[in-house]
């Protein structure tokens, strides 16, 4: 069931449009999370749904009613800006029940209500502090109380985690998630980084150029991107891209030729991008038999304790691929030989980036060592 929905929404400032014509569907109950590079946008669609700022043309919808001229107050959503903005004049119990006495509802049914949120949260040991006397972590999860703290089915979420270390916000990734469990809402936020894209969501909105340009479930659009855009925002380690050229069905790269699966047959472009995530780089003794297979040469290697990255060359393209450590490393020498599956092998139009299809399991291959070359 749909709970959010943005109805071709368009917000400029000036003459600069931030977002055109945005359209999407935010489901009731599920984590979506909108993924996009810094300064795509991210922010001010949030402050739209808020009721913070007004679209110069679009509608708002929550639940079937059209919300578009209705303020941030009668939405009455909850939500979690970038910084923590935590009063320092505040205990941590007064800053999370701020919202609920700026609604003047009584001390008795604020503190029961503090009290039983903190709970959830696992921070109501911290409740008669100040901010000041608080780690990163501990204000991120004050600053989610808060905005969660209102009586309220959908709550936004601004890069909550972006003020944050690296390793604090790898610790938090499974905390949030958990915590967000104890409360029951439809939760919207917002991100650059795509660890916490695969860490947090049920659902990616791949923000781009001021659009939405893909959505839906975490593992369809990891798994089958309809852009190349998505596929190179979605995932880390990077995906790998190379150039090619479309022959009727085959695709020539610099890997070689594969058989193509056409999923779209309408593109008449010859110019294709060539996608594959780096865990479907196969190495040595574990290459398939029915893999696309070429010469390739170690540039860096980079041990992560549970697993290795591994930067290489192949057919003068730079690419990135990882193994999970274990007793025998699957290559000894800096030369060796990588191969890839042909259905891992995502092609898109060189000029619009969607996607046209993706290599056949069962392909006619040329291998790069036979003379396939693209210029």
């Amino acid at each position: 069931m749909t709970e959010v929905e943005l109805r071709d929404v368009s917000k400029r400032y000036g003459h600069k449009f931030v977002l055109e014509s945005v359209c999407s569907q935010f489901e009731k109950g599920r984590f979506s999370l909108v993924l996009g590079p810094a300064a795509s946008g991210k922010s001010v669609l949030m402050r739209l749904i808020m009721g913070l700022e007004a679209p110069v043309s679009g509608e708002v919808w929550l639940r079937g009613k059209n919300i578009t001229r209705e303020t941030a107050g009668a939405r009455n959503f909850g939500y979690v800006p970038q910084s923590f903005a935590l009063y320092p004049h505040y205990r941590v119990f007064d800053n999370i029940a701020y919202p609920l006495l700026l609604a003047k509802e009584t001390r008795a049914g604020v503190r029961d209500r503090v009290e039983l949120l903190a709970r959830k949260l696992r921070i109501d040991r911290l409740l008669d502090k100040y901010p000041n006397q608080l780690s990163g972590g501990e204000k991120q999860r004050v600053a989610l109380a808060r905005g969660m703290i209102k009586d309220s089915s959908v709550f936004i979420l601004d890069d909550p985690l972006a003020g944050l270390d690296f390793k604090l916000r790898e610790q938090l990734f499974v905390d949030l998630r958990d915590m967000l469990g104890e409360v029951e809402g439809t939760f919207i936020c917002t991100t650059s980084d795509p660890l916490e894209a695969q860490a947090l969501a049920d659902d990616v909105y791949v923000l781009d150029d001021h659009r939405i340009i893909e959505n839906g479930t975490l593992d369809r659009v990891y798994d089958a991107p309809m852009t190349l855009r998505s596929l190179q925002l979605l995932g880390y380690p990077a995906a790998n891209v190379i150039p090619g050229e479309m022959q009727a069905t085959i695709c020539r790269s610099p890997l070689g030729e594969f058989e193509v699966e056409l999923q779209d047959s309408s593109s008449d472009s010859k110019k294709i991008q060539v996608g594959f995530r780096p865990e479907a780089v196969e190495f040595g003794l574990a290459i398939s038999s029915s893999a696309l297979v070429t010469e390739a040469r170690a540039l860096l290697r980079e041990d992560l304790g549970a697993e290795t990255l591994l930067y290489f060359e192949a057919a003068s393209c730079r690419f990135i691929g990882y193994w999970s450590n274990g007793s025998t490393p699957p290559i000894s020498s800096d030369r060796f030989k990588i191969g890839i599956e042909h259905s891992d092998l995502l092609v898109f139009d060189g000029q619009s980036g969607r996607r046209i299809g993706r290599g056949a399991k069962s392909a006619r291959t040329k291998k790069a060592s036979e003379g396939s070359s693209v210029s």
